[in-house]
């Protein structure tokens, strides 16, 4: 039997969960007894939009990461359940065996065959186990190579689902070519001559994360974050010091905010106030507008086009970032 997850509550959230409970408590209360609490229940509601809103309208880097890391987002199995029909899944990648942490297949989004590719953490204790938390090894990006060459032969568009610390830096799949199957993903990405879109629903983390996002169009939702590396993991190589996480968060420039004044992303698909943890079904709309909205402008593509506007967006790309490193700062 699976074990749920404890509730989390956010180090800015505690004032908010207070409130929560007692409105739960007192929703329960008007079923098992005869008492009127709508007022009560009124009450606590209109204060608990005023303390969502007031926290979520200020985040800080650290407290979007805190966000985008909650358990109870929506993961891409939830994506997948809410965007694509006739879904089937496909597993193993041809060469050493099956990667959960890597979710894959084919299916129709809007009426269009599409082919899937995410990262899966999963929500309770035995799912997480078995997805391995989002963090695949080698045979789950070798898979989703084997879906992009899937993709381009059936000229079907890709829609990738990222959502990962990082790939999985274990010794097994140190040996078994970590470094090359994350290379290659993004070779193959370049290769291919369908659409391809991606979105960053969760954590974005370092190269794990870039094999299946180097696409025509970057999608990022409003709490997610995408870094070439973990706050905790610059902290403790700059500052080698734990309690320097915040100022590493500040430093990376994580944001979906940030990363669309930098252009490494394209649009920021927005949450809720309170974050997609609390209005999955908003989030899941929004991104389905989205995803309509370029995957139409892309397939009015050739081809040949679709595999020039990738590179060539790439390349765009490295030429601001290079232009961001070497402007000289304001004294």
């Amino acid at each position: 039997m699976s074990q749920e997850s404890p509730e989390v509550t956010l180090d800015f959230e505690e004032e908010i969960s207070t409130v929560e409970e007692k409105i739960a408590h007192l929703q329960e209360l008007s079923k098992q007894e005869d008492v009127d609490v709508q007022k009560e229940i009124k009450r606590l509601q209109t204060k608990l939009n005023r303390l969502l809103s007031e926290a979520y309208q200020n985040l800080s880097p650290w407290q979007i990461t805190e966000v985008a890391r909650h358990p109870n987002r929506p993961h891409t199995l939830d994506y997948i359940n809410a965007l694509i029909e006739d879904f089937v899944l496909l597993s193993g990648d041809r060469c050493f065996g099956q990667d959960d942490a890597m979710i894959c297949g084919i299916g129709k989004f809007e009426g269009i065959s599409v082919v899937i590719i995410g990262q899966e953490k999963g929500h309770d204790l035995d799912t997480r186990v078995k997805h391995n938390f989002g963090m695949a090894k080698p045979e789950g990006y070798r898979k989703a190579q084997r879906m992009m060459d899937l993709a381009s032969r059936l000229n079907m568009p890709v829609l990738s689902f990222v959502d990962t610390a990082g790939a999985y830096p274990g010794v097994d799949a140190e040996e078994r070519g970590q470094a090359e199957a994350i290379a290659t993903s993004i070779e193959k990405s370049f290769e291919i001559k369908t659409p391809m879109i991606a979105t960053i629903i969760g954590e974005g983390g370092s190269g794990g994360a870039i094999a299946i996002a180097t696409a025509n169009v970057v999608l990022m939702l409003q709490n997610a974050i995408y870094s070439v590396i973990s706050p905790e993991g610059c902290a403790s190589i700059l500052w080698r010091s734990a309690d320097k996480v915040v100022d590493a968060t500040e430093a990376l420039k994580l944001t979906a905010k940030d990363l669309k004044k930098l252009k490494v992303i394209d649009e920021i698909i927005e949450e809720p106030i309170g974050g997609a943890q609390r209005h999955p079904k908003a989030v899941f709309d929004n991104l389905r507008s989205a995803l309509r909205k370029h995957l139409t402008n892309l397939l009015k593509l050739t081809p040949s086009e679709v595999k020039k506007h990738r590179y060539e967006k790439f390349l765009e790309m490295t030429r601001n970032l290079k232009s961001v490193e070497t402007k000289p700062k304001k004294k």
